[in-house]
Protein backbone atom coordinates (compact mmCIF):
# COMPACT_ATOMS: atom_id res chain seq x y z
CA UNK A 1 0.00 0.00 0.00
CA UNK A 2 2.83 2.43 0.74
CA UNK A 3 4.40 1.95 -2.73
CA UNK A 4 1.05 2.47 -4.45
CA UNK A 5 0.43 5.74 -2.51
CA UNK A 6 3.82 7.04 -3.54
CA UNK A 7 3.06 6.39 -7.22
CA UNK A 8 -0.28 8.19 -6.99
CA UNK A 9 1.33 11.23 -5.35
CA UNK A 10 4.07 11.32 -7.99
CA UNK A 11 1.53 11.22 -10.83
CA UNK A 12 -0.46 14.06 -9.20
CA UNK A 13 2.66 16.20 -8.85
CA UNK A 14 3.70 15.59 -12.45
CA UNK A 15 0.18 16.46 -13.66
CA UNK A 16 0.18 19.69 -11.70
CA UNK A 17 3.59 20.68 -13.07
CA UNK A 18 2.43 19.92 -16.58
CA UNK A 19 -0.62 22.13 -16.20
CA UNK A 20 1.53 24.97 -14.92
CA UNK A 21 4.07 24.57 -17.71
CA UNK A 22 1.35 24.60 -20.35
CA UNK A 23 -0.12 27.79 -18.92
CA UNK A 24 -3.61 26.25 -18.71
CA UNK A 25 -4.53 28.60 -15.83
CA UNK A 26 -5.06 31.94 -17.53
CA UNK A 27 -7.06 33.47 -14.69
CA UNK A 28 -5.22 35.90 -12.46
CA UNK A 29 -6.01 37.08 -8.97
CA UNK A 30 -6.61 40.67 -7.91
CA UNK A 31 -3.79 43.00 -8.91
CA UNK A 32 -2.41 40.61 -11.55
CA UNK A 33 -3.52 41.92 -14.93
CA UNK A 34 -0.83 40.42 -17.11
CA UNK A 35 -1.39 39.72 -20.77
CA UNK A 36 -3.58 36.83 -21.83
CA UNK A 37 -5.74 36.48 -18.74
CA UNK A 38 -8.41 38.08 -16.61
CA UNK A 39 -8.23 39.44 -13.10
CA UNK A 40 -10.58 37.76 -10.61
CA UNK A 41 -11.86 39.89 -7.75
CA UNK A 42 -14.27 39.09 -4.96
CA UNK A 43 -17.38 40.90 -3.77
CA UNK A 44 -18.09 39.97 -0.17
CA UNK A 45 -21.63 39.53 1.10
CA UNK A 46 -22.47 39.73 4.79
CA UNK A 47 -26.00 38.82 5.89
CA UNK A 48 -27.87 36.47 8.24
CA UNK A 49 -27.78 33.25 6.23
CA UNK A 50 -29.03 31.17 9.15
CA UNK A 51 -31.32 31.91 12.08
CA UNK A 52 -34.53 33.88 12.44
CA UNK A 53 -33.66 36.53 9.84
CA UNK A 54 -32.30 34.17 7.20
CA UNK A 55 -35.30 34.70 4.89
CA UNK A 56 -34.08 38.26 4.32
CA UNK A 57 -30.40 37.36 4.36
CA UNK A 58 -30.64 34.63 1.75
CA UNK A 59 -32.50 36.99 -0.56
CA UNK A 60 -29.64 39.48 -0.16
CA UNK A 61 -26.99 36.87 -0.95
CA UNK A 62 -28.81 35.43 -3.96
CA UNK A 63 -29.52 38.81 -5.49
CA UNK A 64 -25.92 39.97 -5.16
CA UNK A 65 -24.79 36.67 -6.64
CA UNK A 66 -27.14 37.18 -9.60
CA UNK A 67 -25.60 40.60 -10.27
CA UNK A 68 -22.12 39.08 -10.28
CA UNK A 69 -23.13 36.25 -12.61
CA UNK A 70 -24.68 38.67 -15.06
CA UNK A 71 -21.68 41.01 -14.94
CA UNK A 72 -19.47 38.09 -15.90
CA UNK A 73 -21.82 36.94 -18.65
CA UNK A 74 -21.95 40.44 -20.15
CA UNK A 75 -18.21 41.01 -19.69
CA UNK A 76 -19.28 44.21 -17.94
CA UNK A 77 -15.71 45.01 -16.95
CA UNK A 78 -13.35 43.76 -19.67
CA UNK A 79 -10.46 41.85 -18.17
CA UNK A 80 -12.14 41.47 -14.78
CA UNK A 81 -14.17 38.53 -13.46
CA UNK A 82 -16.18 38.71 -10.26
CA UNK A 83 -16.97 36.11 -7.63
CA UNK A 84 -18.96 36.11 -4.40
CA UNK A 85 -17.77 35.37 -0.89
CA UNK A 86 -20.84 35.15 1.36
CA UNK A 87 -20.46 35.11 5.15
CA UNK A 88 -23.13 34.53 7.79
CA UNK A 89 -23.49 37.10 10.58
CA UNK A 90 -26.66 35.47 12.04
CA UNK A 91 -28.02 39.01 12.48
CA UNK A 92 -25.64 39.76 15.35
CA UNK A 93 -22.82 42.33 15.70
CA UNK A 94 -20.07 40.04 17.00
CA UNK A 95 -20.08 37.61 14.04
CA UNK A 96 -20.45 40.61 11.74
CA UNK A 97 -17.30 42.17 13.16
CA UNK A 98 -15.42 38.91 12.69
CA UNK A 99 -16.67 38.69 9.11
CA UNK A 100 -15.51 42.24 8.42
CA UNK A 101 -12.02 41.36 9.63
CA UNK A 102 -12.00 38.24 7.46
CA UNK A 103 -13.13 40.12 4.37
CA UNK A 104 -10.55 42.87 4.88
CA UNK A 105 -7.86 40.21 5.26
CA UNK A 106 -8.73 38.66 1.90
CA UNK A 107 -6.73 40.73 -0.59
CA UNK A 108 -9.05 39.73 -3.45
CA UNK A 109 -12.12 41.33 -1.81
CA UNK A 110 -12.80 44.63 -3.54
CA UNK A 111 -16.14 45.54 -1.97
CA UNK A 112 -18.86 44.25 0.34
CA UNK A 113 -22.65 44.06 0.05
CA UNK A 114 -24.40 44.14 3.42
CA UNK A 115 -25.22 43.80 6.18
CA UNK A 116 -28.96 43.57 6.86
CA UNK A 117 -28.92 44.97 10.40
CA UNK A 118 -27.87 48.47 11.39
CA UNK A 119 -26.42 47.16 14.66
CA UNK A 120 -24.22 44.77 12.69
CA UNK A 121 -23.11 47.61 10.41
CA UNK A 122 -21.95 49.56 13.46
CA UNK A 123 -19.56 46.75 14.31
CA UNK A 124 -18.09 46.68 10.78
CA UNK A 125 -17.81 50.26 9.58
CA UNK A 126 -14.51 51.21 11.23
CA UNK A 127 -12.84 48.00 10.05
CA UNK A 128 -13.87 48.55 6.43
CA UNK A 129 -13.05 52.26 6.53
CA UNK A 130 -9.56 51.66 7.91
CA UNK A 131 -8.94 49.28 5.01
CA UNK A 132 -10.53 51.59 2.39
CA UNK A 133 -12.92 48.77 1.51
CA UNK A 134 -16.24 49.94 0.08
CA UNK A 135 -19.36 48.70 1.86
CA UNK A 136 -22.87 49.11 0.43
CA UNK A 137 -25.85 47.99 2.49
CA UNK A 138 -29.14 47.20 0.78
CA UNK A 139 -31.04 47.33 4.06
CA UNK A 140 -29.51 49.51 6.82
CA UNK A 141 -31.80 52.38 7.82
CA UNK A 142 -30.17 53.65 11.04
CA UNK A 143 -29.47 57.32 10.33
CA UNK A 144 -26.31 57.69 12.44
CA UNK A 145 -24.47 55.17 10.26
CA UNK A 146 -24.06 57.79 7.56
CA UNK A 147 -24.86 61.12 9.20
CA UNK A 148 -23.27 60.75 12.64
CA UNK A 149 -24.65 60.49 16.15
CA UNK A 150 -25.75 64.15 16.30
CA UNK A 151 -27.85 64.06 13.14
CA UNK A 152 -31.16 64.53 15.02
CA UNK A 153 -29.95 67.89 16.37
CA UNK A 154 -29.16 69.05 12.86
CA UNK A 155 -25.42 68.41 13.06
CA UNK A 156 -24.70 65.97 10.24
CA UNK A 157 -21.21 64.61 9.68
CA UNK A 158 -20.30 61.53 7.69
CA UNK A 159 -18.30 59.18 9.95
CA UNK A 160 -17.02 56.73 7.31
CA UNK A 161 -16.30 57.55 3.67
CA UNK A 162 -16.34 53.85 2.70
CA UNK A 163 -19.95 53.33 3.82
CA UNK A 164 -22.89 53.60 1.40
CA UNK A 165 -26.45 52.27 1.22
CA UNK A 166 -29.14 51.78 -1.39
CA UNK A 167 -31.91 51.83 1.26
CA UNK A 168 -33.27 55.11 2.55
CA UNK A 169 -33.01 55.98 6.26
CA UNK A 170 -35.28 55.96 9.28
CA UNK A 171 -35.17 59.76 9.22
CA UNK A 172 -37.59 59.26 6.33
CA UNK A 173 -39.18 55.88 7.08
CA UNK A 174 -40.38 56.54 10.63
CA UNK A 175 -42.07 59.87 9.84
CA UNK A 176 -43.60 58.42 6.66
CA UNK A 177 -45.26 55.72 8.78
CA UNK A 178 -46.41 58.29 11.34
CA UNK A 179 -48.01 60.40 8.64
CA UNK A 180 -49.78 57.36 7.27
CA UNK A 181 -51.23 56.26 10.61
CA UNK A 182 -52.31 59.78 11.55
CA UNK A 183 -53.52 61.14 8.23
CA UNK A 184 -54.56 58.09 6.18
CA UNK A 185 -55.52 55.50 8.80
CA UNK A 186 -56.90 58.24 11.10
CA UNK A 187 -55.33 56.80 14.26
CA UNK A 188 -54.91 59.22 17.16
CA UNK A 189 -53.60 56.89 19.90
CA UNK A 190 -50.64 54.58 19.41
CA UNK A 191 -48.83 52.19 21.74
CA UNK A 192 -45.10 52.24 20.94
CA UNK A 193 -42.87 49.16 21.28
CA UNK A 194 -39.26 48.58 20.21
CA UNK A 195 -36.69 45.80 20.49
CA UNK A 196 -33.87 48.05 21.80
CA UNK A 197 -31.64 47.35 18.80
CA UNK A 198 -30.11 50.13 16.73
CA UNK A 199 -32.65 49.72 13.96
CA UNK A 200 -35.77 49.17 16.06
CA UNK A 201 -35.13 51.87 18.66
CA UNK A 202 -34.11 54.40 16.03
CA UNK A 203 -37.16 53.72 13.90
CA UNK A 204 -39.50 53.99 16.88
CA UNK A 205 -37.88 57.28 17.86
CA UNK A 206 -38.36 58.94 14.48
CA UNK A 207 -41.93 57.61 14.28
CA UNK A 208 -42.78 59.00 17.71
CA UNK A 209 -41.50 62.49 16.98
CA UNK A 210 -43.55 62.80 13.82
CA UNK A 211 -46.70 61.20 15.24
CA UNK A 212 -46.72 63.62 18.18
CA UNK A 213 -46.03 66.50 15.79
CA UNK A 214 -49.16 65.43 13.90
CA UNK A 215 -51.19 65.75 17.09
CA UNK A 216 -51.21 62.05 17.91
CA UNK A 217 -50.87 60.61 21.40
CA UNK A 218 -48.43 57.90 22.51
CA UNK A 219 -50.54 56.09 25.13
CA UNK A 220 -47.83 53.68 26.22
CA UNK A 221 -44.25 52.62 25.56
CA UNK A 222 -42.50 49.30 26.11
CA UNK A 223 -39.19 47.73 25.23
CA UNK A 224 -38.72 44.04 24.44
CA UNK A 225 -35.78 41.80 23.65
CA UNK A 226 -35.42 40.63 20.02
CA UNK A 227 -35.64 37.00 21.18
CA UNK A 228 -38.84 37.48 23.20
CA UNK A 229 -41.83 35.44 22.07
CA UNK A 230 -44.17 35.69 25.06
CA UNK A 231 -45.85 39.09 25.12
CA UNK A 232 -48.68 38.44 27.58
CA UNK A 233 -47.74 41.32 29.88
CA UNK A 234 -47.47 43.79 27.02
CA UNK A 235 -50.75 42.62 25.51
CA UNK A 236 -52.44 43.44 28.81
CA UNK A 237 -50.94 46.92 28.82
CA UNK A 238 -51.94 47.58 25.23
CA UNK A 239 -55.51 46.44 25.92
CA UNK A 240 -55.91 48.79 28.88
CA UNK A 241 -54.24 51.75 27.14
CA UNK A 242 -57.02 52.48 24.68
CA UNK A 243 -54.55 52.35 21.78
CA UNK A 244 -55.95 52.38 18.28
CA UNK A 245 -52.77 50.91 16.80
CA UNK A 246 -49.40 49.51 17.85
CA UNK A 247 -46.19 50.70 16.26
CA UNK A 248 -43.34 48.20 16.55
CA UNK A 249 -39.70 49.09 15.96
CA UNK A 250 -37.99 45.80 15.20
CA UNK A 251 -38.12 42.77 12.95
CA UNK A 252 -40.59 40.06 11.99
CA UNK A 253 -39.43 37.20 14.28
CA UNK A 254 -40.87 39.07 17.29
CA UNK A 255 -43.40 41.27 15.48
CA UNK A 256 -45.33 38.29 14.08
CA UNK A 257 -45.96 36.60 17.45
CA UNK A 258 -46.67 39.97 19.09
CA UNK A 259 -49.39 40.79 16.58
CA UNK A 260 -50.85 37.28 16.81
CA UNK A 261 -51.03 37.39 20.60
CA UNK A 262 -52.76 40.77 20.45
CA UNK A 263 -55.41 39.41 18.11
CA UNK A 264 -55.82 36.21 20.12
CA UNK A 265 -56.48 38.36 23.19
CA UNK A 266 -59.19 40.28 21.39
CA UNK A 267 -57.10 43.41 20.84
CA UNK A 268 -58.13 43.83 17.24
CA UNK A 269 -56.04 46.83 16.28
CA UNK A 270 -53.40 47.00 13.54
CA UNK A 271 -49.73 46.56 14.25
CA UNK A 272 -47.43 48.62 12.07
CA UNK A 273 -43.69 48.37 11.64
CA UNK A 274 -40.91 49.16 9.22
CA UNK A 275 -39.16 47.21 6.49
CA UNK A 276 -37.88 44.78 9.13
CA UNK A 277 -41.32 43.17 9.35
CA UNK A 278 -42.25 43.38 5.66
CA UNK A 279 -41.43 39.76 4.97
CA UNK A 280 -43.45 36.74 3.98
CA UNK A 281 -42.29 35.15 7.23
CA UNK A 282 -44.22 37.76 9.24
CA UNK A 283 -47.41 36.35 7.73
CA UNK A 284 -46.30 32.76 8.34
CA UNK A 285 -45.78 33.61 12.01
CA UNK A 286 -49.03 35.54 12.22
CA UNK A 287 -51.99 34.05 10.31
CA UNK A 288 -54.25 36.70 11.88
CA UNK A 289 -52.25 39.64 10.55
CA UNK A 290 -54.99 40.87 8.22
CA UNK A 291 -54.90 44.67 8.31
CA UNK A 292 -51.41 45.02 9.79
CA UNK A 293 -49.10 47.53 8.10
CA UNK A 294 -45.42 47.87 7.22
CA UNK A 295 -43.34 50.43 5.42
CA UNK A 296 -40.60 49.43 3.01
CA UNK A 297 -37.90 51.47 1.35
CA UNK A 298 -38.47 52.39 -2.27
CA UNK A 299 -41.37 51.60 -4.55
CA UNK A 300 -42.75 48.06 -4.96
CA UNK A 301 -40.18 46.17 -7.00
CA UNK A 302 -42.91 44.15 -8.69
CA UNK A 303 -44.42 47.33 -10.10
CA UNK A 304 -41.19 48.92 -11.36
CA UNK A 305 -40.51 48.56 -15.10
CA UNK A 306 -36.80 48.62 -14.23
CA UNK A 307 -37.26 45.51 -12.08
CA UNK A 308 -39.07 43.28 -14.57
CA UNK A 309 -35.91 41.67 -15.90
CA UNK A 310 -34.48 41.18 -12.40
CA UNK A 311 -37.62 39.33 -11.31
CA UNK A 312 -37.58 37.21 -14.46
CA UNK A 313 -33.87 36.41 -14.14
CA UNK A 314 -34.15 35.63 -10.43
CA UNK A 315 -36.91 33.11 -11.13
CA UNK A 316 -34.93 31.62 -14.01
CA UNK A 317 -31.94 31.13 -11.70
CA UNK A 318 -34.12 28.76 -9.62
CA UNK A 319 -33.14 30.10 -6.22
CA UNK A 320 -35.14 28.25 -3.61
CA UNK A 321 -35.36 31.38 -1.45
CA UNK A 322 -37.40 34.47 -2.36
CA UNK A 323 -35.56 37.72 -3.12
CA UNK A 324 -37.68 39.26 -0.35
CA UNK A 325 -37.75 42.96 0.58
CA UNK A 326 -34.11 43.75 -0.19
CA UNK A 327 -33.47 41.69 -3.33
CA UNK A 328 -33.54 44.57 -5.78
CA UNK A 329 -31.47 46.76 -3.46
CA UNK A 330 -28.91 43.98 -3.06
CA UNK A 331 -28.57 43.57 -6.81
CA UNK A 332 -28.12 47.33 -7.14
CA UNK A 333 -25.56 47.37 -4.31
CA UNK A 334 -23.46 44.73 -6.03
CA UNK A 335 -23.88 46.46 -9.38
CA UNK A 336 -22.71 49.77 -7.86
CA UNK A 337 -19.49 48.06 -6.74
CA UNK A 338 -19.11 46.55 -10.22
CA UNK A 339 -19.59 49.98 -11.80
CA UNK A 340 -17.04 51.42 -9.39
CA UNK A 341 -14.52 48.79 -10.47
CA UNK A 342 -15.39 49.49 -14.10
CA UNK A 343 -14.58 53.19 -13.66
CA UNK A 344 -11.29 52.43 -11.92
CA UNK A 345 -10.23 50.02 -14.68
CA UNK A 346 -11.18 52.51 -17.40
CA UNK A 347 -9.10 55.22 -15.71
CA UNK A 348 -6.09 52.91 -15.50
CA UNK A 349 -5.63 51.98 -19.15
CA UNK A 350 -7.94 48.99 -18.96
CA UNK A 351 -6.22 47.32 -16.02
CA UNK A 352 -7.07 47.01 -12.35
CA UNK A 353 -4.45 48.75 -10.17
CA UNK A 354 -2.44 46.66 -7.73
CA UNK A 355 -4.12 48.35 -4.73
CA UNK A 356 -7.58 49.30 -6.02
CA UNK A 357 -9.69 49.53 -2.85
CA UNK A 358 -9.38 53.26 -2.13
CA UNK A 359 -9.93 54.11 -5.80
CA UNK A 360 -13.09 51.96 -5.85
CA UNK A 361 -14.44 53.87 -2.83
CA UNK A 362 -13.91 57.15 -4.70
CA UNK A 363 -15.49 55.76 -7.86
CA UNK A 364 -18.59 54.44 -6.08
CA UNK A 365 -19.25 57.92 -4.68
CA UNK A 366 -19.69 59.12 -8.28
CA UNK A 367 -21.64 56.11 -9.56
CA UNK A 368 -25.00 56.71 -11.20
CA UNK A 369 -27.08 54.26 -13.20
CA UNK A 370 -30.62 53.01 -13.75
CA UNK A 371 -30.89 49.98 -11.49
CA UNK A 372 -33.51 47.47 -10.49
CA UNK A 373 -34.94 49.91 -7.94
CA UNK A 374 -34.70 53.00 -10.16
CA UNK A 375 -31.91 55.54 -10.35
CA UNK A 376 -28.97 54.55 -8.16
CA UNK A 377 -26.67 57.30 -6.89
CA UNK A 378 -25.34 58.51 -3.54
CA UNK A 379 -25.37 61.87 -1.77
CA UNK A 380 -22.58 63.47 0.27
CA UNK A 381 -23.30 61.12 3.20
CA UNK A 382 -23.23 57.95 1.11
CA UNK A 383 -27.02 57.70 1.39
CA UNK A 384 -29.19 56.80 -1.57
CA UNK A 385 -30.76 59.70 -3.41
CA UNK A 386 -33.91 57.60 -3.77
CA UNK A 387 -36.18 58.70 -0.90
CA UNK A 388 -39.37 56.92 -1.97
CA UNK A 389 -41.23 54.55 0.35
CA UNK A 390 -44.25 52.27 0.31
CA UNK A 391 -46.84 51.28 2.90
CA UNK A 392 -47.97 47.66 2.66
CA UNK A 393 -50.91 45.95 4.36
CA UNK A 394 -51.60 42.27 4.95
CA UNK A 395 -54.51 41.30 2.72
CA UNK A 396 -55.68 37.76 1.96
CA UNK A 397 -52.47 36.27 3.31
CA UNK A 398 -50.11 38.50 1.33
CA UNK A 399 -48.49 41.89 1.55
CA UNK A 400 -50.42 44.30 -0.66
CA UNK A 401 -49.50 47.86 -1.60
CA UNK A 402 -51.49 50.43 0.35
CA UNK A 403 -49.66 53.66 -0.57
CA UNK A 404 -46.41 54.87 -2.13
CA UNK A 405 -44.76 58.25 -1.98
CA UNK A 406 -42.05 60.39 -0.42
CA UNK A 407 -41.73 62.10 2.94
CA UNK A 408 -41.22 65.82 2.54
CA UNK A 409 -40.94 66.80 6.21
Amino acid sequence: MRHRSAVVVSIAVIAALSLTACGSRDEKKSGDSGNGGSTTVTIGVDAPLTGDLSALGLGIRNSAELAVKQANEKNEVPGVKFQIKALDDTGKPAPGQQNATQLVGDKDVIGVVGPLNSSVAQSMQQIFNDANLVQISPANTGVALSQGEKWASGVKARPFKSYFRTATTDAVQGPFAADFLAKDAKKTKVFLIDDQKTYGAGLAGTFKAQFVKNGGQIVGEEHVNPDDRDFAAIVTKVRSSGAEAVYYGGEYPAAGPLSLQLKDAGVNIPLMGGDGIQSGDFIKLNPKGQGDFATAVGLPVEKLPTAAKFIEDYKAANYKDAYETYGGYSYDSAWAIIQGVKAVVAANNGKLPDSPRAKVVEAVQKVTFEGVTGKVSFDEFGDTTNKQLTVYTVKDGKWAVEKSGTFNG
